[in-house]
Parts: C-alpha cells; structure tokens; sequence
C-alpha cells in the first residue's frame, strides 16, 4: 500500500522506498484544516432558503418527510418509489432527520449538507493519502474537490442531500476496500513491495473472509440506498487495483473480477430498480421525444463539457436545457477528443498509468447520468460531477507532479500553482453560492447565462407569484411557454396566474391544457377545481380534485379543497372525511382544522369543533377568522338552543 504514485519503468528505484515530496505535516492536521476551511466557505449556504424546483417534492411540500423521523416515516422512506426517483431509503431518512431537527427552517437543511461536504473533502484526503502516500498530492486533491465552484450545487441545493450523502458512503467504501487490500496482503503501512507473490484463492467461488472487505461492501449499500448513481463502484474497484494498488501485476486479473461479484451483483440490481421507478415515473424520457444518436451525440458534448467547467467553470446554472441535437461536426469533434484522450492513454499507460485510470474513472462513473438513458429535460447537470470530477483531478495533479520532477524548485512551484488555483476556485466558489439565495436570484442568473431555459423562466416566474408580482410571473411563464409549448407545469403557472388576475375563464383554459399534455398532473387537476369552484361549478370541481386525490393520494391541499367543495354541496360527512385526511398527511394545516370545526360544528359536534378551532388558533395566532370561529363556537356552547347552521359558514 502506499506506493509511489509516479514510479515508471525509467526509474525502478521508486519502487522501493515513499515518495517524500513535500515537507513533513501531520495528516490529522491536514484533515482538521480541510474540514474547516471547507464548513467556513459553505458557512453562506446556511443564509439561504428553500429553492421552488425539487425542494418542494422533496422536503417543504412533502407530508412524510414532514412527519419526521418516525416508524411510519421509516416504512415509508423504504417503500416509496412515487416520486419519480430511485429507491434512496437513507436519502429520504435524511430529510426526515432534518426536519424532525429543524422543521422549516432551511438553514439547518442547508447544515446537514455543508458538513456531509465537509466530511467527504476530508475523506478524499484520508483516502488518497492512505493508497498513494503521496500526501501533499492528496491534500491539494481534496481541496480543489471540496472547494470547486462545479460542487455548489450539490451543497446548497437541498433536494440534493443524495449527492453529498452518497458520496460520503462512496468515500467509506473505497477507505475500506484500501484497508481490505493493505490486510489481506500481510503489508505493514511502512511496507511497499510489490504484490506479484500473491497467489489466487483455490476456488473459483471463494470470496475474501477480511471484515474490511465486506465493510466495503456494506458501505456501498449504504451509498446505493443514498444514490444509484454509484452502481460503477465495482469498475471503480478494479481501477484502483490498476492504479495506484498495483494488483494487477501479480497477474490472475479474473481474481480481481471475482473478487468483486457481490458489488457487481448489486450494482445491476440497483440499476435495473432505478431505471423501472423512473419510466414508471415517467423521468426517462422515450425513444421518440430523444433518439438514440441525440442521446449519443449529447453524451459526447458533455464530456468535453464537464471537463471545460472542471477547468473553467462559468456560467454555472442550475438546469441546462437539452438542445435536441447538436451540430454534426461538434459532436464528430467531441467523439475525437474522447477517443483520442483514451486511445493516447492507453499507449502511453505504462510509463503514466494515473493518467489512463484519472480519465477511466471521469468517463465511467459519468455513464449513468451522461444521457444514454434520458432522464429528465437536462443536457448536463453541474452536480453530476460531483465523484467523477476526482478523475481529472488526479491527472491534473498528478500529471504536473511527474511534469515538474526534473525542476529544481518543483515545490515552489507547484506551491505557487497550486495556491493560485485554489484561491480562484474558493473566489468563484463563493460568488455562486450567492446565487442559491432564493429562487428568484437562482434563476435570474440560470435565465442570464443559458439560453431558452424554459426551466428557469417558469420557476423564475414562480418565484415572482410567490410574491404576488402577477404580472411579471405571467410574463415569465407566457415566454416559457413560447419557448417550450409542451411544458406543462409553464401551463398550470400560467393558469394560476390568470385566477389570481380573476380572468378565470382563461385560467381554466390553461389549466386544461396542462392536463391534455400530462394527463397525470394532479396539480393541474386541483387548480381547475378550484378555478370550477370559483365558477360555482361544484359538481365539475369535485370530480377534478378527486382526480387529484386519485393521482397523488399524499396531496393534502387536494383533499382539503374537496372537503370545501363537498361542504359547498351539502355533503357534511364526506366534507369531514376529507379534512380529516388533509390534516392526516399535513397535521399543521390551519385551514384544515378551522374547516373541519366548521363542519362540525354544522353537524351538531360542538366540543370536537372546539377542540379544531384551538388547534387552528394555536397554529395561526393572527388569523382574525380563526378566531372568530372559535368565539362562535364558544357562544353556541353556552346558547344551546341556537341552530350552528346559523352560525358559520367555512
């Protein structure tokens, strides 16, 4: 363990002694100050909200998540599959913990995430430290990994928890298998001889018996039930035994294979379990909205993509829309650079091996979110970098270091290069989390440096209703809708727009046409309810939010507006059934509760109306209504003889 990490045939003598490349520091105050330096940069991250796009599905509009960490909460995060995302039981559990901690308040979301951040800049460290024992290599290695602009994202981004939650398992995992390997071998830490003595197991079926090994194994569970984007762990396994383990010169390369059949057997699982919740989900996108050679053509750009953002990463945003196809002659050009790169590696793998494995691993572990399989309407993701980014990096560092070897300042100026990339980074780094304030400033810019983000004018246009700017909202989604007619949820926005300006007539028009174009959106369907509702179309309203119900059986509000349209009707006792959901899944909802005093109060329960009204009043202290129907419900207690009906209305 611990070779050197640029032995060559040209120099053999490296082989048997450290590197000691840099001067002598402590590794745990490498960790410490990595640790710190990465929770100070993030620090602003914590200053920022929620944002409108995912977060809403994923924790402020989700009534499990908001139940907190509890048994039900557990059986759900382990058995739900509705969202349209893979099976990530721990990721949901995660968010359940948060708000069990933090309830809404976003800057202990924000925390959570931050520290994951922290904790994985600082394992990249302990890792590569530990299998290369190059530890100033390492060290710069984990700060341009933690303190990339590129890495924002995954940070600051609630809803993506998954990201920097798995990869702290993907961290654990290979600091495992590292261990497994150093154990299995007899190898002290200060021993670096060559492994070629090894011999193979005797049987074909024998897997290792080291705790370390099924540790790794373990921890790669843990990364996939976070996120299935780490199912290339077991390739990921056999590079590491390329480079820098050097196991493959003992010969027996189908030992290594077979050594890792349990992390090939469940990477295909999660694969297939990944891609049948997403079509179910309706996120992979058909052949039809994207052939195959679009698909093939996009993955090739982003390739070159990614790795120019690795380098020069501007103009960051938080969705990039998918171009359809893109020019021939870019995409002949990135499928020459790709190969090339490869092909060129691989000739020259024997004198620089950290090379080939540095861009085998930036290509491989990008394969499942490069746009083979079309999930969602993104051409790329900044945050799909987060682990594969680490590939170029190690070409770049450990490039420079076998560049610069016959220099005779080598340490300076690789100091001198280092700390400057490094201050540009942490500068960026900053700039863009200043993006992440709100959603308004996150896709003010998105719509800034993109162009025809259809994506980022709806939710920028959603973010503008919030604060009741209609018109301007309205602006925003008419130019989404211009720009992708076929975008439902522009549609929807633009409908609730319309009713909110009283023009209901047009509302229900786009609302309608949201529904003809995703005839699976719940949330069209209750805002035509409510748009029917307001028509005193009661009988239409009912039957669209109990389509809402129907699609999404956790939408509160659906419930809660079926109960307002059931009262409406006369239909007391389904009106009570369905308020009573609404507070099953979203115990905090006021209106809910004054609601339902209200219905029961009309059926003569005067005591568990009380009991509603104070729920509402504690909830929303300020709310004169609620309070009004608590006072009404006190004076029909004590003037029995007085009908309720005549009391209130919800």
């Amino acid at each position: 363990m611990r070779k050197a990490a640029t032995k060559s045939k040209a120099d053999p003598t490296r082989a048997a002694a450290p590197v000691r490349d840099w001067p002598h520091f402590p590794a745990w105050l490498m960790v410490v100050l990595l640790v710190l330096v990465t929770i100070a940069l993030y620090w602003p991250a914590t200053r920022c909200g929620f944002v409108n796009f995912d977060d809403p599905d994923y924790v402020t509009a989700n009534p499990h998540v908001q139940g907190g960490l509890t048994w039900e909460g557990v059986k759900w995060a382990f058995g739900n599959t509705a969202q349209g995302v893979a099976w990530a039981p721990l990721m949901w559990l995660s968010h359940e913990l948060a708000w069990q901690l933090f309830g809404s308040n976003a800057w202990g979301h924000h925390l959570l995430n931050v520290l994951l951040h922290a904790a994985n800049t600082a394992l990249v460290f302990v890792v590569f430290e530990r299998m290369t024992g190059a530890r100033w290599r390492s060290l710069m290695l984990a700060a341009l990994f933690g303190w990339h602009p590129l890495h924002v994202e995954s940070v600051a981004w609630v809803a993506e928890r998954k990201d920097v939650l798995s990869a702290f398992f993907w961290m654990l995992t290979l600091l495992a298998y590292a261990k497994y390997v150093e154990v299995s071998h007899a190898r002290k830490p200060e021993v670096r001889s060559q492994i070629s003595d090894l011999q193979p197991p005797t049987s074909v079926f024998r897997l290792p018996s080291s705790g370390f090994y099924w540790l790794s194994l373990l921890f790669f569970v843990l990364g996939l039930m976070s996120k299935a984007m780490l199912v290339t762990m077991p390739f990921v396994l056999l590079l590491l035994d390329y480079w820098p383990l050097e196991r493959f010169k003992g010969g027996g390369v189908w030992r290594l294979v077979r050594e890792k059949i349990p992390f090939f057997v469940l990477a295909l699982a999660a694969s297939v379990m990944t891609f049948v919740v997403q079509q179910q989900g309706g996120a992979v996108k058909t052949v039809e909205y994207l052939p195959l050679g679009a698909r093939v053509g996009n993955a090739l750009i982003s390739y070159c993509r990614y790795a120019g953002k690795t380098f020069w990463p501007t103009d960051l945003a938080v969705f990039y829309p998918h171009p359809g196809y893109w020019p021939l002659w870019q995409v002949v050009l990135a499928g020459g650079i790709v190969t090339g790169i490869a092909l060129l590696l691989i000739v020259k793998r024997g004198r620089h091996p950290y090379m080939l494995m540095g861009w085998l691993w930036y290509v491989g572990t990008l394969v499942p979110v490069i746009g083979l399989v079309q999930v969602g309407g993104q051409a790329m993701a900044d945050r799909y970098t987060y682990v594969p980014s680490l590939g170029v990096l190690i070409m770049v560092i450990w490039g420079a270091h076998e560049l610069t070897g016959g220099w005779r300042y080598q340490q300076i100026g690789l100091a001198l290069a280092g700390s400057v990339a490094i201050i540009l980074c942490v500068g960026v780094t900053r700039q863009q989390l200043g993006y992440w304030k709100d959603s308004e400033t996150l896709f003010r810019h998105a719509i800034a440096v993109t162009e025809d983000n259809y994506i980022a004018l709806n939710n920028f246009g959603g973010a503008l209703l919030d604060q009741d700017r209609t018109i301007e909202a309205m602006s925003q989604f008419e130019k989404a809708i211009r720009v992708k007619p076929t975008y439902a949820p522009a549609h929807n926005n633009l409908g609730d727009a319309l009713l909110k300006m009283g023009q209901i007539d047009e509302a229900i028009s786009q609302f309608q046409e949201a529904i003809r174009l995703k005839p699976d959106y719940a949330q069209a369907y209750n805002n035509l309810g409510n748009a029917l509702l307001h028509q005193g179309q009661t009988a239409g309203a009912v039957s669209q939010f109990q389509e809402a119900v129907g699609l999404k059986p956790d939408y509160a509000r659906a419930y809660y507006n079926l109960g307002v349209a059931l009262f409406i009707r006369g239909q007391i006792d389904d009106a009570i059934s369905q308020f009573q959901e609404a507070i099953n899944l979203e115990p905090d909802y006021a209106d809910a509760h004054s609601d339902l005093g209200v219905a029961l109060l009309n059926k003569g329960r005067v005591g568990e109306a009380i009991s509603q009204f104070e729920e509402a009043t504690n909830l929303e202290p300020d709310n004169a209504g609620v309070k009004g129907n608590l006072a009404n419900a006190l004076e029909l207690k004590s003037k029995s003889n007085v009908p309720a009906s005549d009391l209130m209305r919800p």
